[in-house]
């Protein structure tokens, strides 16, 4: 059958009419829009030349993902795409259906498609909570086209969403909403909301009301316009809402969005933020993350891990400082345990680097798994029996305190890598002065191995 003419208003037509007691609905709900030139944001999916422009222009609209954040416009596009005139939207959220609602709509949709020639487009929201199993039951209908499936989920789809049906779909990524878009979704709110109330002006809000506005919602226009709601009743008595007004609807201070995802990146930032010695990144993705809700004790966790595996030698007493960090936060608790995570965080920033001991136990680990269990030489094994020293148990073998500056160049490897290095040290902070020292000990054995320090090592990605 052959594909509709698109006109102007063919997005109005098939949408369903308002009810009556439309304004007992969110504001949010009633200024949704309704076709694509009314969306704000997502210029990259829906501006000229976008993907979603593009299918909804053609009339061929593809299985895909929308991934992003809360508010951002997934549910918004969904119905825009589904309103077109040659198929027929259905739409559930997966934290209520089942396989048992997703057959009863592929049975309307195979009804629909024989009666009318008219696709269905099934637009699932959090599809990320329906399970594997339940998944896969829309596998064949999406591989035949009985369906189109529109999934909307917050967090990443290939984590959540099985590896085939994410083959069958593609993915599009929604951004947060830039305080831009915020503000123009607002206005048209607004405006709207005039209309319907037969009002002359919108409110007004002073700035600072829109810049707290703005920064609480956090790129989320649900929450924005929700926010603006609640805030209106201020707004019955005088000419402006001012930031007051805002922030005692408010309350609770800034919010931060918090995804599965977010937990991974906002470690991951703060790792690699200390590698890189940068001590304002560092505290700025602490407070991102203590703010967000994250359990203070895995965050000291990883910064046990960060004072051995990047600070290490150069400075052994951050791993002291860490552990006392940990003692401190089961101790102490929220929110002042944020005070010794933060010097703790600061001091790992500024402290020099160096990777040697992770590098050197990966080293002894390839050889480790490489060449199975080699036997400890027999100088170096001890003889509690007669019967073990008259097998060579600790013959050959020199105690260290009775030589001459406690040392003795003897090789405490394994005889088939005895040539192996795995430590090499690096030029920082205390390192160099503790192989500098070392290095005067037993000059004999630097004398034998003289490549062993140099050059430092390179830092892992």
């Amino acid at each position: 059958m052959a594909t509709p003419p698109l006109v102007a208003m063919s997005f109005l037509t098939a949408m369903p009419p308002v009810p009556d007691d439309a304004t007992s609905r969110p504001l949010a709900d009633r200024r949704r829009p309704r076709v694509l030139d009314e969306v704000r944001g997502q210029a990259h999916l829906v501006g000229p030349g976008g993907p979603l422009r593009l299918f909804h222009e053609r009339g061929e609209i593809p299985s895909m993902i929308f991934w992003g954040p809360p508010g951002c416009g997934k549910t918004t596009l969904a119905r825009i795409l589904g309103g077109h005139p040659a198929y027929h939207l259905e739409q559930f959220s997966a934290v209520l259906a089942g396989v048992r609602d997703v057959r009863a709509v592929v049975e309307r949709a195979r009804v629909r498609r024989e009666a009318e020639e008219r696709r269905t487009i099934l637009f699932v929201d959090e599809i990320h909570r329906f399970n594997r199993a339940q998944q896969d039951a829309f596998l064949p209908h999406v591989e035949t086209g009985l369906i189109v499936l529109v999934g909307a989920t917050t967090e990443n789809p290939s984590f959540e969403v099985n590896e085939a049906l994410l083959s069958r779909c593609r993915v599009y990524t929604l951004r947060p909403l830039d305080a831009m878009s915020l503000r123009a979704i607002a206005e048209d709110a607004l405006a709207g909301r005039v209309a319907e109330q037969e009002s002359a002006d919108p409110p007004r809000l002073d700035e600072a009301a829109w810049s707290m506005l703005l920064a609480f919602a956090d790129g989320d226009a649900r929450k924005l316009l929700n926010l603006i709601e609640a805030v209106l009743p201020a707004a019955s008595d005088r000419e402006e809402i001012s930031a007051a007004e805002v922030e005692r609807v408010i309350q609770s201070g800034a919010a931060v969005r918090h995804g599965a995802e977010d937990h991974f990146d906002w470690i991951s930032a703060l790792h690699k933020s200390l590698r890189g010695s940068d001590p304002h990144a560092g505290v700025y993705w602490l407070a991102r993350m203590l703010e967000a809700g994250e359990d203070p004790k895995f965050i000291v966790r990883r910064l046990i891990v960060f004072a051995s595996e990047d600070v290490g030698l150069a400075d052994p007493g951050a791993l002291v400082y860490a552990t006392a960090a940990m003692q401190a936060v089961g101790f102490v608790g929220m929110p002042e345990c944020r005070l010794a995570l933060s010097e703790l965080v600061l001091y790992l920033a500024l402290a020099p680097k160096s990777n040697s001991a992770y590098a050197a136990y990966g080293r002894a680990q390839e050889q480790v798994r490489g060449r199975g269990a080699l036997p400890v030489p027999l100088r170096i094994r001890n003889a509690p029996t007669r019967m073990m020293g008259d097998l060579g148990y600790g013959h050959g073998y020199v105690y260290p305190h009775d030589a001459p500056g406690r040392w003795v160049p003897e090789s405490y490897l394994p005889d088939e890598i005895r040539a192996e290095r795995f430590f090499r040290p690096s030029r920082q902070g205390r390192e160099a002065r503790m192989v500098e020292d070392h290095r005067r000990r037993t000059r004999d054995f630097y004398d034998l191995h003289s490549n062993d320090v140099d050059p430092p090592e390179t830092q892992r990605s």
